[in-house]
């Protein structure tokens, strides 16, 4: 048996089996009737609209339903989800003004036409209450954890916003760790996140649109970036291809990473998703544009180029020199990862004569008890560490810490004693291991990890010229990659030498007044003039030997001690 819905009364009626269409059995499904529901209003009546709910969302045990007397003199009842609602809310800011007749009018004369006024207008203490007529924005709005009145005489129903779910509080980010910096990190809820990135962009231009992607989860979506600066070709397109996704739930910002990418085979991520907001905000002052979803406590950042992945906020909150130098040795870090087996492989089997022959000797001497060649041996090792390090994640911490200590120290012991693993081998995977930790962002440092097998293979096989072959393939396939239509190696490659000044290197930030010109921004300035002044010779305001501020013009004397120590006023009386 099914419902069906008859127009005239919106009443529920049973229908037989023989009079039922063939795709009946889905229609049976509650998502599939709110659909056959579109664009329906409710009723009147009071008793059909809550037998229309009950027969849609009353199987579940948190759907709560009361009914009540409106000022004493009309029927009414409040429908809710109770696992999602502020309940004291309802009880002080709903149930209390609706039941009460308020002491400054007289509802006499009250009647059912001019009702709807006099509840907005007069009693209602919510700030957010609205009215609706809709059946499926009612459902919604249910399922949202909205509460509705709905009263008998009206075809609207009043909702009101008392969502309530308990979340964790705000915390430092767990995977992007600094020291220097600010230590806030997203949690799981959107409003929270979206406070946290208007809390720091306190501008007119700062813009948050949202829409709502999963049939069955209704996830919300939020695209944000500052007006005046994020081109609308890029803000189009993003909002573009998250119009075209369509699946039954989006439960992670990662499911919408895997739709929008531009190349879903490459091994290196072409969206960066981070959990601090003032990196995201950091990348929309440079035109791009924050993907947000409710329930993630990440946000995806578009479009993106190669050398943000081993760039952090701290290279910007620390003094240039020092965000230089820990960049070169990130870089450094990032090419150990890649290639540094491949060359031992290579150096080992195919190019001993490379080596100096006292090293050559040690090399061979360590690996005169192992029964495998160079390559199986590596690649033997390196698939342990890779499990080592997955179960290491997986564990708790209390017994993951434990677990690394014994497998690097306990494990790599018994495979040198026992003639599995030469020394220099454990030794040379530990340094690969340890750089790609360098790597700040996850998703790259796993590119390189997959990538380092393929090539440690190749020069196991042709040696060095493997490696070289690898490595070129590699910066090919980077080459040929685009971000939104971005080049994945701007701005190295086509080159821009403003944008190479944040690269290799952290210039200081009056060398960089340019926003990156990849990105083609309306607005391409984000220093003002007076960064002229800061090239100027430093002033000497306390030197006891030169009193005075010589960087600024002898006019803007306000405040500046003069030679004497006297005041200017006082120069000029005398």
């Amino acid at each position: 048996m099914s419902w069906s819905t008859i127009r005239g009364s919106k009443k529920l009626v049973p229908q037989k089996k023989n009079e039922e269409a063939p795709n009946n059995k889905n229609e049976e499904i509650p998502h599939k009737l709110v659909e056959n529901l579109k664009r329906e209003k409710i009723g009147y009546s009071l008793d059909e609209n809550i037998e229309l709910l009950k027969n849609l969302l009353g199987k579940n045990s948190d759907f709560f339903y009361r009914h009540f007397q409106l000022y004493g003199k009309f029927r009414a009842a409040i429908v809710y989800f109770s696992c999602l609602v502020d309940k004291k809310a309802i009880n002080n800011e709903i149930m209390k003004p609706l039941m009460y007749i308020p002491i400054h009018t007289d509802i006499s004369n009250l009647s059912i036409t001019n009702l709807q006024n006099f509840i907005f207008n007069e009693t209602m203490f919510h700030s957010e209450a609205k009215d609706e007529n809709d059946i499926e924005n009612i459902i919604q709005a249910l399922l949202r954890g909205e509460s509705l009145v709905f009263i008998d005489g009206l075809n609207i129903a009043v909702k009101f916003g008392v969502k309530n779910i308990e979340k964790r509080s705000i915390s430092q980010p767990e995977t992007e760790q600094v020291i220097l910096g600010p230590r806030e990190g997203f949690i799981e809820s959107l409003q929270t996140n979206l406070a946290l990135l208007r809390n720091r962009l306190k501008t007119a231009d700062f813009r948050i649109e949202t829409m709502e992607i999963g049939r069955l989860s209704k996830s919300t979506v939020a695209v944000c970036y500052l007006e005046g600066i994020a081109t609308n070709d890029l803000i189009k397109e993003v909002k573009d291809r998250l119009g075209k996704i369509d699946i039954d739930a989006i439960l992670d910002v990662g499911y919408i990473e895997q739709f929008i990418e531009d190349n879903h085979m490459s091994p290196f991520p072409q969206i960066q998703s981070t959990e601090r907001p003032d990196k995201t905000v950091g990348s929309m002052l440079e035109g791009r544009v924050a993907i947000l979803v409710d329930g993630s406590p990440f946000s995806l950042i578009v479009p993106v180029v190669f050398n943000q992945f081993y760039q952090t906020f701290e290279d910007y909150s620390s003094r240039f020199l020092m965000g230089s130098f820990v960049r070169l040795a990130r870089m450094v870090a990032l090419v150990f990862s890649l290639i540094f087996p491949s060359l031992y492989v290579s150096f080992i089997s195919f190019n001993p004569e490379l080596l100096p022959t006292e090293f050559a000797v040690a090399v061979a001497g360590g690996r005169a008890g192992v029964p495998f060649p160079a390559v199986i041996e590596v690649l033997v090792i390196e698939i342990a560490m890779e499990v080592l390090r997955e179960a290491t994640v997986r564990l708790p911490k209390q017994v993951g810490g434990a677990l690394s200590i014994v497998g690097v120290l306990v494990i790599g012991q018994a495979a040198v004693e026992a003639g599995i693993a030469s020394p220099i081998t454990v030794v040379v995977i530990a340094l690969t291991t340890i750089g790609s930790f360098a790597t700040p962002a996850y998703s790259a440092a796993f590119a390189l990890r997959m990538l380092r097998f393929p090539i440690v293979i190749m020069s196991g096989f042709f040696g060095l010229y493997g490696v070289v072959i690898g490595v070129i393939f590699i910066f090919n396939h980077m080459l040929s990659l685009k971000s939104f239509g971005v080049p994945y190696m701007s701005p190295v490659t086509p080159g821009s030498f403003q944008g190479f000044k944040d690269v290799i290197i952290r210039a200081p930030f009056w060398w960089m007044p340019k926003r990156p010109s990849m990105l083609h921004p309306k607005n391409s300035d984000r220093l003002g003039t007076t960064r002229e002044e800061l090239k100027k010779a430093p002033s000497n305001t306390l030197d006891p030997l030169k009193v005075g501020n010589a960087k600024w013009e002898e006019e803007k004397s306000d405040g500046i001690s003069t030679r004497n120590n006297s005041h200017s006023s006082d120069d000029n009386s005398n």
